[in-house]
């Protein structure tokens, strides 16, 4: 198997820790998501993954391999920085014969056709491209490259709704053609929930979990209910994250399997009620509350 498989991975800067005792399993032929709170550790993840950072503990592998100092490896990883870097005033063009020079599956019918899609001219210089098509640039060499691990910091960012829609369809066929493997981190959660098959969420250097996005929707609900003013949430016996009432209504989120919360309701007193699904942003929220970081205290 060609699975990505992060063993205890720890890295500080300084004193401080950037990672702690990270693990997970990204299988082949998946899009995986990164998401997290500022300074949690996506960037320098994808750093480590990609053998820019060595960690003090901890191994990554790709396919069983080590990704330090393995040069060959690294010929079927691209990492897409949210900053880019091109050679120094060079042309798209220049910089497809830099990349087919390192990477020997570089395919130049691809290039051109993603080019063509973008609306890229490959003889003007880079430095002349806004933040928008440098992002592209980027995404057009990287995909060119054939890569068999594609990790993207913040990829979307900059990119317009048609260029990251494009971006996510040319995603999906690379991996279902060919089976390239995807790692996504990213702030823009609406973005990336409807592309990734499997999430991470990390916070303050640490992993607060790691799921299928299909299991982890199964898992959370908002509930909103019409009741009484006597009605306490705490006697439903239920995992109540959060509550918030507004008059007669109440709208909680809850913990636990559906059937279970819907059996639940249909014998509480209460008038009216229905189960809403949560958004990735939404879920991404309920955890970061439970760990203390409330926008609500922040102001």
């Amino acid at each position: 198997m060609l699975k990505i498989e992060l063993k205890n991975i720890t890295k500080h800067f300084g004193e401080i820790c950037s990672l702690n005792a990270i693990s997970l399993d990204i299988e082949h032929g998946s899009i995986f998501g990164l998401i997290g709170s500022n300074g949690s550790g996506k960037s320098t993840l994808l750093r480590v993954m990609s053998g820019i950072f060595r960690p003090e503990s901890g191994s990554v592998r790709y396919g069983g391999e080590d990704v330090w100092e393995n040069a060959a490896l690294k010929r079927e990883i691209i990492y897409l920085s949210d900053e880019q870097y091109f050679l120094p005033a060079c042309t798209l063009g220049e910089m497809r014969n830099f990349y087919a020079g390192f990477y020997p599956k570089f395919d130049n019918d691809i290039y051109c056709r993603c080019c063509d899609l973008f609306g890229i001219d490959e003889r003007r210089k880079i430095s002349t491209f806004s933040k928008g098509m440098k992002k592209q640039a980027a995404v057009i060499l990287a995909l060119a490259a054939m890569p068999t691990y594609l990790l993207c910091d913040e990829t979307f960012d900059g990119l317009d709704p048609v260029m990251r829609q494009l971006f996510k369809r040319l995603l999906a066929d690379a991996v279902a053609e060919r089976g390239m493997t995807v790692v996504i981190a990213s702030h823009n959660l609406g973005e990336i929930e409807d592309i990734c098959d499997h999430i991470a969420l990390l916070h303050r250097s640490d992993l607060i979990f790691s799921r299928e996005i299909d299991a982890l929707r199964q898992s959370i609900h908002t509930v909103q209910a019409v009741c009484d003013e006597s009605f306490d949430p705490a006697a439903l016996g239920l995992d109540v994250v959060r509550t918030t009432r507004r008059g007669s209504m109440v709208t909680l989120v809850i913990r636990g399997e559906r059937e279970v919360i819907e059996k639940t309701f249909t014998n509480a007193d209460v008038k009216f009620f229905e189960l809403i699904p949560l958004t990735l942003e939404e879920i991404f929220i309920s955890e970061m509350e439970e760990r203390g970081y409330d926008y609500s205290n922040l102001i």
